[in-house]
């Protein structure tokens, strides 16, 4: 056992909403739980509002119990920078924990990092969910370049990211750790009270399409694999639960051209953490059709749940669900899903995927992240 550290967690937290604040919360939990003395920093200012495509960047109800989580940062002030940097070098945590995602972030966070680092003592550990994100934009390269020199270490959780790290530093401390379960939903939901509880037909199956609505997820494809006459013979129809960070019109254009709108459930609006559980206990299968990725933290919900997934063979996609094991592994491509949507229900092969996901999703424990991040903190030499 190593010895306790004390760390500091910088991200999304409560009261932001989404997947980057429910994993951060988790993690700061399972530090606690190794006995490691954790607070988290989140945001006075996550995003400006004419850059955020969602409708709401905040949770309604109460901040989650026995958590030290403070509003500090500032994404747009460098005042704020430094001094949240200038307090946490003088505070000397033994690690820093930085959530890297979006290149919009990279002054902020490598500007505070530099900071802290200076103290010669924190250890500075990046938990990177991409390094070159899906959605590239003008000068990503050379902000994602300033955040990476401002580290000490990191933890990827897909062996893409973790490739892409050396075209930034090939000399830097890291590790590898699948993103682990999303075990904070909540137990199963039985598929008839789920069915009841969203108000779907019984008799019906259900395919599950979950999460935010972006370009790079594939919706398009999955529509226009749903769209196969093969799958017209059975009695299956789609489910889209998530809100939309693009515009909505080419989607639902392509719904009614394909003639899917009395195939399709459409619930676009955020999903209450609460409510997660429904929506997977009604479907028999999750659909991640990407276009490209690095990891999903829609997968370990599946896992979670004990859902059957179907993936693309994209990013680290491929490294999380074994084909014909637990689902299916296709090409990015409308043909190649449809032709696993109907070996599914041809097949019937929802409850073999079922069994063997029992066995597989012991392998994303939260205690092997916990133990990713102590083995980086030894690899970096102060």
């Amino acid at each position: 056992m190593t010895e306790p550290k004390t760390i500091k967690i910088i991200g999304p937290a409560y009261p932001y909403r989404g997947g980057l604040a429910n994993y951060n919360e988790r993690l700061a939990r399972e530090f606690l739980a190794h006995g490691h003395q954790v607070s988290i920093e989140t945001f006075t200012l996550q995003y400006p509002n004419i850059l955020f495509p969602g409708k709401s960047q905040y949770v309604d109800g109460p901040a989650p119990k026995n958590l030290d989580i403070t509003r500090t940062v500032n994404s747009v002030n460098p005042i704020n920078w430094t001094a949240v940097g200038s307090r946490i070098k003088k505070e000397k945590p033994d690690i820093l924990m930085i959530r890297y995602w979006l290149p919009f972030m990279a002054p902020a966070l490598g500007t505070i990092c530099r900071i802290v680092r200076s103290n010669k003592h924190t250890k500075v550990i990046c938990l990177a969910d991409n390094i070159i994100p899906h959605e590239k934009r003008p000068g990503d390269q050379l902000l994602t370049s300033y955040f990476m020199n401002s580290i000490d270490g990191m933890v990827a959780m897909s062996q893409s990211v973790l490739d892409d790290i050396d075209q930034f530093n090939k000399d830097l401390p890291r590790a590898l750790c699948p993103h682990p379960l999303y075990d904070n939903f909540g137990p199963k939901t039985d598929t008839e009270e789920a069915k009841s509880l969203l108000g779907l037909d019984q008799d019906t199956n259900y395919l599950l399409f979950f999460g935010f609505i972006r370009e790079y997820k594939g919706l398009d494809l999955l529509l226009e694999a749903f769209a196969d006459e093969r799958l017209k013979q059975f009695p299956v129809k789609l489910i889209i639960a998530g809100e939309f960070y693009t515009k909505p019109e080419p989607y639902l254009e392509m719904m009614r051209k394909l003639q899917l709108t009395d195939r399709i459930v459409l619930r676009t609006d955020f999903i209450p953490e609460k409510h997660v559980t429904r929506y997977f206990g009604a479907c028999d299968m999750v659909v991640q059709p990407y276009k490209s990725a690095t990891q999903s933290g829609v997968t370990q919900i599946g896992y979670h749940f004990e859902k059957p997934m179907l993936v693309t063979n994209v990013g680290g996609l491929p490294e999380i669900i074994p084909d014909q094991v637990i689902g299916y592994v296709t090409e990015p491509n409308a043909l190649s899903i449809a032709d696993a949507l109907v070996n599914f229900y041809q097949n019937k092969r929802k409850n073999e995927f079922e069994a063997n996901i029992r066995e597989e999703k012991k392998k994303f424990s939260w205690e092997n992240m916990e133990a990713a991040f102590m083995k980086v903190d030894q690899m970096i030499k102060r």
